[in-house]
């Protein structure tokens, strides 16, 4: 049998006294949270036991005593062993630490009156003050101490946290067992040595408690401030109920709109920041703390970029120069259109089809050219108020940016719509004929193919259009290749915009802080290194936590947005592109019901 005793570094020289701390159950293993000094009270040490019990809900209970001599004190370790005649006990800990050595020495006293000692260097006695020594038993009987940093194991989180959650219903491991008991014995510690009281105890925080006058006054200020932002959004969300605002063209456009859905998931994180229900969950804080993170990362990048563009004019800089890249963009894409009008590559087009594709396209690229010229006496104004959006934070600027680019690349996206639907109507098209040739059909209600049996003059139709839309498709599916790459390049650019917004609103930043500063905050084990093995002293091991890995920081606290649910697989996305289905990029996958 081996008895495993986790014992606090901090206590290594503590005054002799009594052991606080809590027998781990279905374990043989005691955990020692504190050392009351003598002199005490027993009566007091009952009460404060009592006591801590019911705010920590821990089954706290004297563990045994401790001795450290000192000059003046030889009788203390006989008073000591005498006070397990009062405090009830299943097995009474004697420890006791000699001048000039690291190790302990340690008995442990069974309530049936049985004395064992650690018999592993067999260099104890087989009796002690009259009292059996069980010989046979006694002989199997091995102590371990684990000495632990207390204030690290204490501020520490287990992982995984999914584990701690689903199985609090049955008997948990014993070194999480061993953790809890530690974190949830936080009220125990605040008893320090400057405090006016009859006890004097030895722990992590003995010399005093950590406090920072700062926290405190941000603690108090944050009360009114959460109360304020809660009063602004019940605002908000008053006036984003008016009913002309619920109607389906607005919800269509605002739910397009980068500006509006960044808006919305920033109003969801202040409410979750601003709530004043307390975080009772380690997952619940630690995402309060993330978003509060993030958010405060936000505003000040969007704070520097205002510092930047409002610096030596670059914002009428920005306006003079979008103008003339507009027009140089129209001019290439008139050039392209020039280009596949006459014969691209060398390639045989339908001269018809393609003058009349040629000719739609370039007028939209000649409204499109009005359209920016009209507009550009008032870009440099319109340039300015939108720059004053990096101060609700660099996530809006860059949404608002992804909503420019998507109007300023208006004419593309309608080119590339042109050409998909002219595409997908011949694909399909030629698909349903191709059937007809085969004496098949796609049946609707069934969603399946079924044969059928047509006549000559519906097998002829069917040839004569079939043969259409075959010649006609290389012109199609040339102009709609185009187009979709041009469409590409332009998904691919706001792409990296979303991205980098995605990143700012999900990154868990606090989470990553307490990685790479504090590592021991977040926990995937445990590691042992012995400490000391001195002849006739029990085994003394050093116990050192393991820091879980970056990688699991971000799959573990990472903030869910709407780029975070799955999207579709290369192979459906070629698919799309291959028959010419459009491809929205902002649309989120939902279950459809009938």
């Amino acid at each position: 049998m081996v008895l495993k005793i986790f014992f606090p570094q901090c206590c290594n020289t503590a005054d002799s006294g009594l052991m606080l701390g809590r027998w781990l159950p279905g374990h043989d293993s005691a955990v020692v949270l504190a050392v009351i000094h003598y002199p005490f009270i027993p009566g007091q040490v009952k009460k404060y036991l009592s006591q801590m019990q019911s705010e920590t809900d821990v089954d706290l209970t004297v563990l045994g005593s401790w001795s450290m001599p000192k000059e003046g004190q030889e009788g203390m370790d006989s008073f000591l062993k005498d006070l397990s005649t009062i405090f009830p006990y299943s097995r009474w800990l004697q420890i006791s630490r000699e001048v000039g050595k690291r190790g302990f020495h340690c008995e442990v006293l069974h309530n049936e009156g049985t004395l064992f000692t650690d018999k592993s260097k067999g260099n104890d006695k087989s009796s002690h003050n009259g009292k059996e020594d069980a010989g046979d038993n006694g002989g199997k009987e091995k102590i371990i101490f684990i000495h632990y940093d207390q204030r690290k194991v204490m501020l520490s989180q287990l992982h995984p946290v999914q584990e701690a959650i689903q199985d609090s219903g049955k008997e948990s491991s014993e070194l999480r067992a061993m953790f809890q008991t530690v974190s949830h014995s936080e009220p125990l510690f605040f008893l320090d040595r400057y405090d006016d009281g009859p006890l004097k105890t030895t722990h992590w925080q003995s010399e005093g408690r950590e406090a920072s006058i700062i926290v405190e006054l941000l603690k108090q200020g944050s009360v009114p401030l959460c109360m304020l932002i809660t009063w602004l959004l019940s605002v908000w969300r008053w006036v984003c109920n008016i009913r002309i605002l619920k109607t389906r063209p607005v919800k269509f456009i605002s739910s397009k709109l980068s500006t509006c859905v960044q808006f919305g998931y920033r109003t969801e994180h202040l409410q979750t920041v601003a709530s004043t229900k307390k975080a009772t969950e380690h997952k619940e804080f630690m995402r309060k703390a993330n978003i509060f993170v993030s958010f405060f990362v936000d505003m000040a990048l969007g704070l520097l970029l205002i510092s930047w563009l409002y610096r030596e004019n670059r914002i009428g800089t920005l306006a003079n120069t979008l103008v003339p890249v507009a027009d140089h963009v129209a001019k290439e894409l008139q050039e392209l259109l020039e280009w596949l009008m006459g014969a691209p590559a060398g390639l045989k087009m339908n001269r018809a089809l393609d003058e009349v594709l040629g000719r739609f396209f370039l007028y939209h690229i000649h409204l499109w050219i009005s359209y920016i010229h009209l507009m550009s006496p008032f870009i440099e104004m319109i340039l300015w108020y939108v720059g004053l959006s990096a101060c609700l934070g660099l996530t809006f600027a860059l949404s608002v940016l992804s909503d420019i680019v998507a109007l300023l690349t208006f004419h593309i996206y309608c080119f590339y719509v042109y050409g998909a639907r002219l595409y997908c109507l011949k694909i399909y098209g030629l698909s349903s004929l191709w059937r007809l040739f085969r004496g098949k059909k796609w049946n609707v209600l069934r969603q399946r193919v079924d044969s059928c049996s047509y006549d000559l003059d519906q097998l002829f139709i069917g040839t004569l259009l079939f043969t259409i839309l075959l010649f006609l498709l290389p012109t199609t599916a040339l102009y709609y290749l185009v187009f979709t790459l041009l469409r590409l390049v332009v998904v691919l650019f706001q792409g990296l915009i979303h991205l980098s917004i995605d990143l700012i609103n999900s990154f868990p930043l606090f989470a990553m802080g307490l990685r790479v500063c504090r590592p021991y905050r977040l926990a995937e084990g445990v590691k042992f290194r012995v400490l000391t093995e001195e002849a006739g002293t029990p085994l003394h091991l050093l116990m050192e936590i393991n820091p879980i890995k970056c990688s699991t920081v971000v799959q573990c606290y990472r903030t869910p947005t709407y780029s975070c649910y799955p999207k579709d697989s290369w192979g459906a996305l070629c698919k799309k592109l291959f028959v010419g289905e459009l491809i929205y990029p902002w649309s989120r996958k939902s279950t459809k019901t009938d």
